[in-house]
């Protein structure tokens, strides 16, 4: 046979459709641009491409410097709007004839809370900053004056000439020159990138590839380069390098971008193209945004709201100063003389407005954020302890790289997953085979019994086979035994398996065998054979060298039919050493079971059965068939084979005719079943969020086969579901209709003008406005490719996307670029009132993982890119629904229990000074003592609200897991919105009138038991406050669900507290010492022994807490929510403990679906069968003695 040999870009390369149109759409958008910006630079150059700007290979991620840090740090705290209320407030306490309290009273817990914030900021981008160093530090080799010099990557700059060796990572951004392998290929792994972990293959030009690793020569070559501005197009590229007075034409193959792995090549030469910032994964990662909550930015309307009632109250206490001042103060001046700067009432009433914004400022007290940010720490610290999300197999706890974001994970509704490396484990397991009608791997006991597999199950010996690889597991000895009583199907079937693949093997050392595998899928199928005793060792060109059970066999390989998309199947034509022409295939069950010979019906229904078992199991699966072929037949199929390759028309159509010829009437022989490994707990999760109403979407780079198989496997689809829609539309107008078709499905009527969020849209709302939720009327799922997504998240079809894909239940996003991870994250975010987790663990998920309201970092097996950009990190997918469910959860509960009270307590105690004003002449005077006013927020209240933000719990771990319905409220932010802080103000201003008027009408006229008036000012001043804190004490004991010894401690003793320091205050000694500062001289003995005044509590404390105890008691009997209803399960439960009812699994059979373990585009055949993978010195080297 004649072996064409030629460059790979010579060769017809059938790229999916989805790479050539996503360059046709973005070569068109770019047309549509004014001017094409173009990137200039000359090898070995510096002094020239210096002129251009070019950043050198730094990269950042981190947000502050030592210069900015304070002004950008402070810019970013005072966006809060409490913040920047405190500061005006500053300023208003600097001016002595309205302050009636000291300005150091605002400006040390101001600076408090700012330095707090500051220095965990601070904290945080320090780690950033290591992390950055850590990277830019790497060293690499750069090729300078004849010689190779180590250097930084920091150092690297655009026309430096590098050399990278096997399993090294790419600096930056560069134009493949030379490589160790012939004709200058060099294989990579884009797992970083894509999330494949796929070995793909670049190639260099030829008139540099002759360059290979001569100082000389590349220290001497000076081609120049002129491309595209840099871009985050993954799969783009365009060029063209002048050298010698000739033009060569550049694209993406012949471009290794930072990010990926060199592997299974000794080394490669590469011409800087993009550094830094340009580089394309740089331009994928997204800008780091400054994260703030759902909570914080309701604050801020809140803050806004109190400070619109503070300033009413504020005016409408002025005017009551004015007309007091006009009416009686006027001629009172004898006995109350006006100030010299107070000329008339009205300047009087201005003076008293100010002075009452200040007294009334607690309305809004900065305590709250300093107790806010230990909530958040203290929370933060739960999941950093939590020992059920430790991994000890890599010592890898989780970590809250964020304590500002707790809250928002009680309000989860969508979360967007990567697949590769996060659903999955990224190992492929050859789990089960069905070899002439007979399964294989099922795992049986010592009686013979089917059992289910587990790590205690005893694995099948390999001993025998030295060349067996040791990390091989299988459970069912049968197999062995059928190998060694000499099956003749086995043998066929694992010579199969060895023969039909693309692998290339390495042997460095002898019996070490390392394979490099398009796939993963392929790998594990030839690792399978070699265990079982069909090792694949090497090949060249024209051979294949396997050893079959002990005995080294060569076989003659004729020809290569590769897989492709369209295919779906590959075949390898080998003679053997018997000189028998054999065709070994292996391909998806729905094109081979077209193929096989009609005698083969019985077995291809019976190993159909098998692979509907395969397929309910969520494995991947192949059919394995092959043909003896006669020689004469296969020399006149050689010629028209060698005919179609040489063909200039119609080349693909001529090909694949040709491979139907030959691919026909095989003969079945079983089929392969490999388990995508999913991480553990995959499925159960999964199920677990759905009942928690958490939407799951997948956005992979992966293929749609293999996406859709791990979906139905990770039960995000289920075979009960009313629909599953596919859109792959090539161009908008299908696209549309492809959506519509969806939504019509759905929900009909959404379709209609008369449809309500049709009517809202059709007004044009102004940006941004939110699109309601739209209920379908059954289950659906949807997938979506990212060649018809790149159309669908254009602007005229974006609420089309998002309508259609909010009412599925499941959505798959494949072949994404990491740009549209993040776009479908961001159009979430802008349409919908809703919380996005995006969760990922390679480089490419780092833009979703920004763009989502929380990120989350698996470590897995794609570096740490992910990890080091997330707000989360864990090591399994299964954690999240305990960092969701539990501690998301309780973080949200206690965040909306804290604020409720928090805001009751201050407007109760706020208020006062209201109510107090109509009896005081508006005189701004205060209604507490003045250390009563210094230490309620700071002492008095703060440690019972701090424990109950801390340890309470409605419920504990157990049931917030078995009931995730109870996680609903917090997606629709219930327990605490604006309606809820009405209800606290409206809570407040009762209580406060309360506590105001029944101490001030008791006391009234009242006197003592020897005869002596009581209603003086220290006595009600102290009564109303002791009567204010005994109510919020026990407001706060009936919020509190979960007691605990420090709960206890907290709550009642700081009211034991309060009347401790109530004595030393109002003591004689610190009386008679500082008259000025303690003035309350007595006070507490006298007015402690009154009834009048133990009463007085007593009234207040029934009035006040009466109506909330009648509330919660009758809301869940006549307005009872869902969550109630799960409450009142739990209750009795916990009372009278049932067993749960067993629940049996139902085995619902599975409709066929072609899940073929390929997960490449396109396979090695072409390279292989052209020699250009081989090299004469490697088979020296490695040509070991085989043992016969």
């Amino acid at each position: 046979m004649k072996y064409i040999k030629c460059f790979i870009s010579e060769i017809p390369w059938n790229y999916s459709w989805y790479y050539s149109a996503m360059s046709l759409v973005e070569s068109q958008s770019e047309d549509r641009q004014s001017e094409e910006q173009v990137r200039y630079l000359q090898a070995n150059s510096r002094e020239l491409n210096s002129t251009f700007g070019y950043p050198n290979n730094t990269i950042k991620t981190s947000r502050y410097s030592v210069f900015n840090f304070l002004p950008l740090n402070l810019f970013e705290q005072f966006q809060r709007l409490a913040n920047a209320y405190f500061l005006i407030l500053l300023f208003l306490q600097l001016i002595p004839q309205i302050s009636p309290l000291a300005w150091y009273t605002t400006v040390i817990p101001l600076m408090v809370v700012l330095s707090i914030t500051a220095v965990k900021d601070a904290i945080d981008d320090v780690k950033r900053h290591q992390n950055d160093n850590h990277v830019n530090n790497r060293s690499v080799l750069v090729v300078m004056n004849g010689r190779i010099k180590e250097d930084k990557w920091m150092n690297i700059q655009v026309g430096d000439i590098i050399k990278l060796k096997n399993n090294q990572p790419v600096t930056a951004d560069v134009l493949l020159l030379s490589s160790s392998e012939p004709y200058g290929l060099t294989y990579i792994e884009t797992a970083e990138l894509d999330g494949e972990t796929n070995l793909k293959v670049k190639q260099s030009i030829s008139i540099t590839s002759n360059l290979e690793d001569n100082l000389g020569l590349l220290s001497a070559f000076d081609g120049k380069v002129r491309c595209e501005s840099p871009n985050n197009k993954l799969d783009k590229f365009t060029g063209i390098l002048t050298f010698k007075g000739k033009n060569y034409t550049l694209d993406h193959d012949k471009l290794l971008l930072r990010g990926c792995i060199i592997r299974n090549t000794d080394w490669c030469y590469g011409l800087v193209i993009y550094t830094g910032p340009d580089t394309k994964l740089m331009q994928n990662c997204g800008k780091s945004t400054f994260k703030r909550t759902h909570m914080d930015h309701l604050l801020n309307v809140l803050v806004l709201w109190i400070f619109l009632f503070l300033g009413g109250m504020c005016f409408i206490l002025a005017i009551g100063h004015g007309i007091w001042e006009n009416k009686k103060g006027y001629y009172f001046q004898d006995f109350l003389p006006w100030e010299e700067y107070v000329s008339s009432s009205v300047v009087s009433a201005i003076l008293t407005f100010w002075s009452y914004f200040i007294i009334l400022n607690t309305m809004v007290p900065i305590s709250l954020y300093v107790s806010v940010e230990i909530i958040r720490l203290g929370n933060s610290c739960y999941i950093n302890w939590d020992r059920k999300m430790y991994y000890a197999p890599k010592n890898t706890p989780a970590q809250a790289r964020t304590t500002t974001l707790n809250e928002e994970l009680g309000q989860v509704k969508y979360v967007f997953s990567d697949k590769t490396g996060t659903l999955t484990q990224n190992i492929m397991i050859f789990n089960k085979c069905s070899i002439n009608g007979i399964i294989y791997g099922c795992g049986y006991d010592k009686n013979g019994q089917k059992v289910k597999v587990s790590e205690e199950t005893e694995k099948v010996d390999f001993s025998y086979n030295k060349l067996a690889d040791p990390k091989f597991s299988f459970y069912d000895n049968t197999l062995v035994e059928a190998m060694k009583k000499g099956d003749h199907w086995v043998h066929l079937f694992f010579l199969s398996l060895s023969l039909c693949h693309t692998v290339m093997s390495e042997e460095k050392v002898e019996g070490k065998l390392v394979y490099q595998a398009q796939s993963p899928d392929e790998g594990a199928l030839v690792t399978a054979a070699r265990n079982f005793g069909f090792v694949f060792r090497s090949r060249t060109s024209e051979t294949i060298i396997v050893v079959e059970m002990g005995e080294t066999k060569v076989y003659q390989l004729l020809a290569i039919l590769d897989f492709s998309n369209v295919r779906k199947r590959m075949s390898v034509i080998v003679r053997t050493p018997e000189d028998r022409v054999m065709l070994f295939c292996k391909g998806a069950d729905t094109i081979l079971c077209q193929l096989l010979h009609p005698s083969c019906r019985s077995l291809r229904d019976v190993t159909m059965e098998h692979l509907d078992d395969f397929a309910f199991e969520g494995l991947r699966t192949l059919m394995v068939a092959y043909r003896e072929v006669d020689n004469a037949f296969y020399q006149a199929w050689s010629k028209k084979h060698s005919e179609a390759c040489l063909s200039l028309e119609n080349r693909e159509d001529k090909m694949s005719y040709v491979y139907g010829e030959m691919e026909k009437d095989l003969m079945l022989l079983g089929a392969t079943a490999i388990e995508d490994k999913l991480q553990d707990g995959v499925p159960e999760t999964i199920t677990i969020l759905n009942k928690a109403k958490i939407k799951i979407w997948v956005l992979t780079g992966d293929k749609q086969e293999t996406a859709v198989n791990v979906a139905y496997a990770c039960n995000i689809f289920e075979e009960e579901m009313d629909g599953i829609f596919i859109v792959e539309g090539k161009n908008d107008e299908t696209v549309r209709q492809e959506l519509r078709l969806a939504r019509n499905k759905m929900k009909p009527e959404s379709l209609l003008e008369s449809d309500p969020v049709n009517t809202y849209l059709n007004t044009k709302p102004q940006m941004p406005f939110r699109i309601p939720e739209e209920v379908p009327n059954g289950n659906y799922g949807l997938i979506i490719n990212g060649y018809s997504l790149a159309y669908a998240l254009e602007g005229n079809l974006e609420l089309e996307l998002l309508r259609t894909v909010c009412m599925c239940k499941g959505v798959i996003c494949c072949r994404m670029t990491p740009l549209q991870k993040a776009q479908v994250v961001e159009l979430m975010k802008r349409y919908k009132k809703v919380v996005t987790l995006a969760i990922g663990d390679g480089a490419n998920d780092v833009s979703m993982i920004k763009a989502a309201h929380i990120g989350v970092g698996i470590t897995g097996q794609e570096g740490m890119q992910a990890m080091l950009n997330s707000d989360y990190a864990i090591s399994q997918f299964h954690y999240l629904q305990r960092l969701l469910l539990v501690h998301g959860r309780w973080s949200y509960n206690r965040m909306c229990k804290f604020l409720s009270y928090f805001f009751y307590k201050n407007f109760a105690f706020t208020l006062m000074h209201f109510w107090y004003a109509f009896f005081s002449g508006f005189s701004a005077q205060t209604v507490y003592d003045t250390w009563f006013i210094t230490f309620y927020n700071l002492v008095y209240t703060s440690l019972p609200v701090l424990s109950l933000s801390l340890f309470d719990q409605d419920v504990n771990e157990t049931w917030s897991l078995r009931f995730p319905e109870l996680y609903d409220p917090g997606q629709h932010n219930l327990y605490f919105n604006k309606k809820e802080f009405v209800k606290c103000l409206v809570r407040g201003i009762y209580s406060s009138f309360v506590l105001f008027f029944i101490p001030m009408r008791t006391i009234h006229n009242s006197m003592d038991s020897d005869g002596k008036e009581i209603s003086d000012y220290q006595s009600f001043s102290l009564i109303v406050q002791t009567a204010l804190l005994c109510v919020v004490t026990v407001q706060i004991a009936l919020d509190t669900t979960y007691w605990t010894l420090i709960s206890h401690i907290f709550t009642w003793g700081s009211l034991g507290f309060y009347f401790c320091i109530l004595f030393l205050l109002y003591s004689d000694g610190l009386c008679l010492m500082f008259p000025n500062v303690f003035q309350f001289l007595g006070v507490a003995r006298n007015t402690l022994n009154l009834p009048q005044m133990w009463l007085i509590i007593i009234l207040s404390v029934v009035l006040c807490i009466l109506p909330v105890i009648g509330y919660r008691f009758l809301k869940p009997l006549f307005w009872p929510a869902d969550v109630d209803k799960i409450m009142n399960r739990i209750h009795l439960w916990t009372r009278h403990p049932l067993l749960p009812p067993t629940q049996t699994k139902l085995r619902h059979r599975r409709p066929r679906r072609s899940a073929y373990a390929f997960s490449h585009k396109q396979g090695f055949g072409a390279l292989i069968t052209s020699g250009k993978t081989m090299k004469d010195k490697v088979f020296k080297k490695n040509n070991f003695p085989f043992k016969k």
